[in-house]
Order: C-alpha cells, then sequence, then structure tokens
C-alpha cells in the first residue's frame, strides 16, 4: 500500500475532493511498505554465517530492505565487517583449519593476516552451537572488507537495499580498538567511496560516534541503539545524558539529535513506541527471532524489525498482507 493519489482507473474520480483526502489520509494511517524496515542482522546470521558475504548474498536473495552489519578495523587502517573486535573461538578457525584458541584483537592484525582465517561455520562443541541450528555452514568465508560488502551488492543489482552500520567502540575498553574519532573518521572514507552515502545509516552504542558522524556528513542517517549497558553506564555512552534526566529514552534520543532509534526489542513497550512516534523518532528494535514477538511489534507499529532470521520477518509481514521487498535474482 502506499499513499500516492487514487488514478482515476481506479475509481478516485467518482470521490468528491474531500472525500478522495478523507480516504487518502485513512490509506496514510497503515504503514507504507518503503517505511516498513526489514533487517538482517548480521546478513541473517540465523541463515547463514554472520558478517560474511555469504550471509549478505543470502539476505539478498530471501528480500531484505536492509543489511546490518557492525564494522572493524584492522592495523593497517582498513574497514572490515566483524561484530567481534577480538577473532571469536566459535567461528574461527586458523589457515590449517584448527579451531581458534586464543582470541586476536582485529586491530592487532593487518587485514592480510586477518584473511588467512576461516569463518563460516561454528565448533560443535562450542555452546554457541546450539543457538543456531537450522544455519547453513558455507566453508571458507572470511572476514569481508567494507568495501567488499559494497561491491557485492553492486554487481547483484540490489540498488535498493540500504546499510545499517555499527561502530564497534567500547568507552569503556579503549584499548580494544583504535581511537573512536579516527574509527569513525575512517568509516564515511569508504562509503563515500563507493558512493554509498544516500543509503547508508550508521549506528552505534556509543552516541559520542553518531554525533560526530553527523557533523562529517550531515546528509546521512544514524541511528540510536540502547540496551542496559550503555544507558546504566554514568552517561559514558550516551553523551552524559542520564536516563533518570529524561521521561523516556525516547526523549533522550530526540534531545541527542537523533531521528531513528533502535532498542532492545525487551526494552520496548507499546507506551514507548507510540511516545517516540510523537517526538518524531522512527523505531526499529532488535533483534527480534520470535515470530510471536515480529507479529506483535508489527501490530504496534514499529518502523522495522533488525532479525537474525529475515525469512520469518517475510512470513510476519505476508501474514499481515504488508508487501514484501524484492527479493534479488539469481546470477
Amino acid at each position: 500500500m502506499d499513499c500516492r493519489p487514487v488514478s482515476p482507473a481506479r475509481g478516485a474520480s467518482a470521490l468528491r475532493p474531500a472525500a478522495r483526502a478523507a480516504v487518502l489520509a485513512v490509506a496514510c494511517l497503515a504503514l507504507p511498505a518503503s517505511a516498513f524496515d526489514l533487517q538482517a542482522h548480521r546478513g541473517g546470521r540465523g541463515l547463514r554465517p554472520e558478517n560474511t558475504l555469504a550471509a549478505f548474498e543470502n539476505a539478498l536473495r530471501l528480500g531484505v530492505d536492509t543489511l546490518e552489519m557492525d564494522a572493524a578495523i584492522t592495523a593497517d587502517g582498513v574497514v572490515v565487517v566483524s561484530h567481534d573486535l577480538a577473532l571469536n573461538p566459535a567461528i574461527t578457525r586458523d589457515a590449517e583449519g584448527r579451531w581458534l584458541r586464543d582470541r586476536p584483537l582485529i586491530w592487532s592484525l593487518t587485514l592480510a593476516e586477518l584473511q588467512t582465517y576461516r569463518l563460516g561455520r561454528i565448533d560443535p562443541a562450542n555452546a554457541y552451537a546450539g543457538s543456531f541450528p537450522t544455519r547453513a555452514a558455507q566453508d571458507n568465508e572470511r572476514v569481508p572488507t567494507l568495501a567488499a560488502v559494497f561491491a557485492l551488492v553492486a554487481s547483484l543489482g540490489a540498488d535498493h537495499v540500504r546499510f545499517d552500520i555499527e561502530t564497534k567502540v567500547f568507552p569503556d575498553h579503549p584499548e580494544w580498538t583504535i581511537d573512536p574519532d579516527t574509527f569513525t573518521r575512517k568509516l564515511p572514507d569508504v562509503i563515500r567511496s563507493a558512493g554509498m552515502t544516500k543509503r547508508v545509516m550508521i549506528q552505534s552504542f556509543d552516541w559520542k560516534t553518531l554525533k560526530l558522524v553527523q557533523e562529517l556528513e550531515p546528509g546521512m542517517d544514524t541511528v540510536y541503539l540502547s540496551a542496559p549497558s550503555n544507558l546504566d553506564a554514568g552517561g559514558r555512552w550516551t553523551l552524559s545524558m542520564l536516563p533518570g534526566a529524561y521521561p523516556s529514552v525516547g526523549h533522550m534520543v530526540k534531545a541527542a539529535g537523533g531521528t531513528i532509534w533502535s532498542p532492545a526489542f525487551q526494552m520496548l513497550s507499546a507506551g514507548d513506541l507510540k511516545t517516540a512516534q510523537q517526538l518524531g523518532l522512527k523505531v526499529v528494535p532488535w533483534t527480534v527471532n520470535d515470530p510471536r514477538d515480529m507479529d506483535r511489534m508489527i501490530g504496534w507499529g514499529v518502523g522495522g524489525l533488525i532479525s537474525d532470521y529475515p525469512d520469518r520477518v517475510r512470513a510476519a509481514m505476508q501474514a499481515r498482507g504488508m508487501s514484501l521487498p524484492a527479493p534479488v535474482a539469481p546470477r
């Protein structure tokens, strides 16, 4: 459904101007397909190895609005896609195929060193393996560069797809990454070089990085992430803003200059959503994997969902008669 004027062929000419306006207003109360944002979390890690080219391509084949991912930076200054700032032994093998036992920081490795490690499977002896029992293995995946993700999407002709990229920085542990200012300046450089400025959202729990993005790229969307870990940290993550000083987290995001809020879905109530929307915020909760939670939140009128299972979100949308994002055709 959209809010464009009804053409005469569809019967709009039979309505008086006032009646046409009323019909259009009612139609616009429904969520337009273009406004609902189906995001594949880490490329859809419930279906394919997270934050890999295989995951991103699979999500595009299913049909999503946005590829959600995380950014890190190597020792030689290359922006790569990884949720973990240190290589995760649960999903990483060395060049000989042995499961990793140590956890080298990504920023301590050059890109060449980083790409000697293999992704694509979960160590069956690790408890993490039970989290995603239906995830298909995809051997010999590597940590991709952000530039490679952009190139993949362009090669598939997915010109309608957007990117939601998280800055993985930790105010409580600055030694885990390069400094946040350098991190935040390098990221837009890669985005500009790929011509993706208008298609990228930068998200972060560290709201300071979002303010810097707004200064560097005023036209780029920023997404304010929230969870107890960043809200209850004495303002270190939230620009010295404290939850107790505001009527709601939505009010905090608005005061920080945000227009998009992504809370942990367990923290979101229907009242929180309504308040945020009255403030003019788009609300896209994370990480929603249970179909019952998906249906409830779609019913509330959220602006989108971030999920490890984009196929389940599509099913929930279809059950409510919503238009679905177009899948990318096979090569």
